[in-house]
């Protein structure tokens, strides 16, 4: 009877498959509402997060205009195309926060949003974070890279920075034509239901693969997925977006932790400097942009090739991509 139990054991064994470090990470997510001051008013800032068991570390993450949070977590092919899954895999937990004005954060006037204000209401999500980890990492996409740099720099709480999507060289010659695709969301059939005023703005159906894809594969499920959940981004984030990160007055500049760029050579921010950075290697673009960094002790970088600028969709680089961010953030 014991030589048979024994035998049956073995058996099960072998048929059941040992998880990795990362699949064997227990992670429990929950939906986090903190109210903040944003600007004059009280507003309410929503976010996921997402904590492995033991985890230490959090990056809190900041989609870019007509994004929400589930930028970083992309239901299309499982796993492949999300940051948060690959940053909890490791071990790292993950707050993805919908910006003020978007998602499931609330929406007050456009006239008060712009990046100075969603940058307080972060820092007070962070401060929030603050007493469960012993290391918080602030990161964006686009827009909301320029949030994420001014809440380094302003409130000096985070012990790094990602900025992605973002550079302080743009190239003007690709990027303006490309805003003409922006209507004011109450003309957009769906976006229209919210009752939002003219100060918002989203994308005209249909435009998104030019204008946010390209020259990255034209994948159906991809693109419809990414129409189906297009959000909003207010003209006074785009105004202060320019103002703030730029060749002139860089709001980087204030930044005095590490920091980590990754870019995709194909984007509006990348090119021949001053119209985009030099994105051709990892080592170029951090040359090409060290000088807006003067206090951070060190600047990474990775460069994606082959994808438009929302490439947490490319599957293509996406492995190296996340290792790539992992590694940077333990040698903090």
């Amino acid at each position: 009877m014991r030589f048979r139990r024994l035998c049956a054991a073995v058996l099960l064994a072998a048929f059941i498959p040992v998880p990795t470090q990362a699949s064997a990470a227990q992670t429990s997510c929950e939906d986090v509402y903190t109210p903040v001051q944003f600007g004059l008013i009280r507003q309410t800032m929503y976010g996921r997060l997402c904590v492995p068991q033991g985890a230490t570390t959090v990056q809190v993450l900041i989609p870019g205009g007509t994004y929400t949070g589930g930028y970083w977590d992309i239901p299309v092919e499982g796993e492949t195309r999300s940051v948060t899954r690959a940053m909890n895999g490791a071990g790292v937990a993950t707050m993805v926060v919908d910006r003020i004005g978007s998602g499931k954060s609330t929406k007050p006037l456009s006239i008060l949003v712009d990046v100075p204000n969603q940058a307080e209401a972060v820092h007070q999500v962070i401060q929030n974070l603050r007493p469960r980890f012993s290391k918080v990492l602030v990161g964006g996409h686009s827009i909301g890279s320029a949030i994420a740099m001014a809440e380094a720099g302003r409130y000096r709480d985070v012990d790094g920075v990602l900025v992605t999507g973002m550079t302080h060289q743009w190239d003007y010659i690709r990027a303006v034509p490309a805003l003409t695709n922006l209507i004011p969301a109450p003309l957009d059939a769906k976006l229209s239901l919210r009752g939002l005023d003219v100060g918002y703005l989203t994308t005209v159906p249909g435009s998104r693969y030019t204008m946010f894809h390209a020259p990255g594969p034209n994948v159906p499920a991809v693109v419809d997925l990414d129409e189906a959940t297009k959000d909003v981004v207010s003209a006074g984030e785009f105004v202060t977006t320019a103002l703030m990160s730029n060749l002139v007055l860089p709001v980087s500049a204030l930044i005095d932790v590490p920091v980590m760029t990754v870019q995709t050579s194909a984007d509006y921010f990348c090119g021949t400097p001053p119209l985009g950075a030099d994105c051709s290697s990892s080592d170029a673009l951090v040359r090409s942009e060290r000088p807006f960094y003067p206090r951070a002790p060190r600047l990474d970088g990775f460069v994606v090739n082959g994808y438009g600028h929302v490439f947490n969709f490319d599957t293509n680089a996406a492995a190296r991509y996340h290792d790539a961010v992992v590694a940077w953030q333990r040698t903090i």
